[in-house]
């Protein structure tokens, strides 16, 4: 059973994770390891859990050992630190295999699947979890940890985590982007942020209602309307890249509706 954790790492995930753990009554953050000493102190300050920079004051009872870091930092730490043999060692990156922590035999990965900010405050129960590990049992008690901390707990490999990873960059980073690219247009019509706020709000709703995003789709490329496409094109003389994107994207919602 995973009662004890470690949790190694400061960034906006790791500041996630460690209130959830920490606010789970079954559990116990043992400690928070970070190297940036002054954001380690402040995520372990909101979590509630002593704070230490130096690998060799990292607490050597906990039954998991979670490094919450970036993609690049995860296989080095994992051969840096003194994480015992008899704990379970997982990390929370999307993208990198459990190879990564070789060094140990308990290897595991939870990964949240979830965009995370500096001081904002999650409900970590609705996070979909992916699990994988390296055995039968060290599966069963992370499944088990991780039904603690959320409701959506999934099985997943490397190859099916990485379509996950995928999914969520198109959905996330990318429609964020375009989020910022369509406030730059209102800006140079002298318009705020906040006549778009509305609009994102109602396209998101629809789209978590929807059985398929596809189902409600709507716009002049749905519509096959080129004149109004062509006129927002032309607006778009000065940004090639962006004149690209709307190209592209139109393309798609036009194949795609002529599926439905």
């Amino acid at each position: 059973m995973i009662r004890r954790v470690v949790l190694i790492g400061s960034g906006n995930v790791a500041e996630s994770l460690a209130q959830a753990i920490a606010s789970c009554e079954e559990l116990t953050l043992v400690q928070l390891y970070a190297r940036n000493e002054t954001r380690g102190k402040e995520v372990a300050a909101l979590s509630h859990c002593p704070h230490t920079a130096d690998p060799q004051q990292l607490d050597p009872t906990a039954d998991l050992y979670l490094l919450s870091v970036s993609d690049r930092a995860v296989e080095e730490l994992a051969q840096q630190l003194p994480i015992p043999q008899t704990a379970i060692v997982a990390h929370t990156a999307g993208s990198v295999a459990l190879d990564a922590l070789r060094p140990y035999p308990h290897r595991a990965i939870l990964y949240p699947f979830q965009g995370f900010s500096a001081g904002r405050r999650i409900d970590f129960r609705t996070v979909p979890l992916f699990l994988e590990a390296s055995e039968e049992d060290d599966l069963e008690a992370l499944t088990a940890f991780a039904q603690l901390l959320s409701h959506q707990v999934y099985e997943a490999d490397s190859a099916r985590r990485k379509r996950i990873h995928l999914a969520g960059v198109i959905a996330n980073n990318f429609v964020n982007q375009l989020y910022a690219a369509a406030t730059d247009l209102l800006h140079e019509a002298d318009l705020p942020y906040e006549v778009l706020k509305p609009l994102i709000h109602e396209t998101a709703s629809k789209a978590i209602d929807a059985a398929h995003p596809a189902l409600v789709q709507t716009g002049p490329a749905k519509r096959g309307d080129r004149a109004t496409q062509e006129g927002h094109l032309a607006l778009l003389n000065d940004k090639p890249e962006l004149k690209a994107i709307y190209e592209l994207i139109s393309q798609q919602i036009w194949e795609t509706s002529k599926k439905i």
